[in-house]
């Protein structure tokens, strides 16, 4: 005689419901990590899992090895490879819906360590645009706000982006900014800009001193995400015109201070920081 449908339903429900458990806790240990969306002690990850720190690391060393998680040099754990592969693929929004607030997070980092007005920028059709800024405890003159479009040839916002777009974005744009219409005046011009964006690209930031506004300086360096594996080569120049039509940057961070809280005898020390900090954040 058949089982009955009904308990035979049951039956295959119940096992279906059963799942792995080891998984389930090693997963809600990644959605920890997720959660945060920044790099965790792991005190704090078996703080947030209620579960001994010894347990809890049995569990990180699983997902490390398949890529899930990372280990950083500070002893943290932060999100791995695969998720932001993941999120690359447009299986979730990790990325895009949380990374103004790990950039914010960022900003006032370096704030607190250099003590400097930190803005954050995203590029526009139009230009770059300001669209977070973070004041220094002690104030400086900034002339430029959120909602401000940072001109390409003179702020450094705007002469890193301009180095990480295509030619034929940035030369009209720049050509308008040079209020001229010399042609061999712009073809001058355009050749000396392009020897810059060469340097910028191959140094992977771009500085201005008192360009826009006398006695402060300001350095700016791309946001580059896991995914965006095609930013972080830095060409050389001999390659520089070919390599330059296939980037293309999105964000942006800017770090403006006096003369004395950025000398530009400094600024390898200073980007090296402003680096530490960034990757700390898995956007460098």
């Amino acid at each position: 005689m058949p089982a009955d449908k009904t308990l035979v339903d049951s039956s295959i429900t119940n096992k279906n419901q059963s799942g792995v458990q080891s998984l389930e806790i090693g997963l809600s240990i990644l959605d920890v990590l997720i959660d945060r969306n920044e790099p965790m002690m792991l005190k704090d990850i078996a703080e947030s899992m209620q579960m001994h720190p010894a347990k809890s690391h049995r569990y990180l060393v699983s997902l490390i090895r398949k890529n899930y998680a990372r280990k950083l040099d500070d002893g943290r754990y932060g999100l791995g490879d695969r998720v932001n592969a993941l999120a690359s693929l447009g299986h979730t929004e990790l990325n895009q819906n949380n990374l103004l607030a790990r950039l914010t997070q960022v900003a006032n980092e370096i704030k607190d360590t250099l003590n400097c007005g930190v803005q954050i920028a995203k590029w526009f059709s139009e230009g770059p645009i300001i669209i977070q800024s973070v004041e220094p405890d002690s104030p400086i003159s900034i002339i430029t706000r959120i909602g401000s479009r940072m001109p390409l040839t003179t702020s450094a916002t705007g002469q890193l982006f301009a180095s990480y777009q295509p030619d034929a974005v940035i030369q009209p744009l720049v050509t308008a900014e040079w209020h001229t219409n010399n042609a061999a005046d712009v073809t001058e011009k355009w050749q000396d800009f392009t020897q810059l964006q060469a340097k910028i690209r191959t140094q992977g930031y771009a500085v201005v001193t008192g360009d826009m506004l006398m006695g402060i300086n300001a350095i700016t360096l791309p946001v580059i995400l896991p995914q965006l594996t095609n930013i972080t080569a830095k060409p050389p120049i001999s390659s520089d015109k070919a390599t330059s039509e296939n980037l293309s940057l999105e964000y942006a961070i800017t770090i403006i201070g006096t003369t004395e809280q950025l000398p530009i005898s400094e600024q390898h020390n200073v980007v090296e920081q402003i680096l530490a900090i960034a990757q700390r954040y898995q956007i460098a």
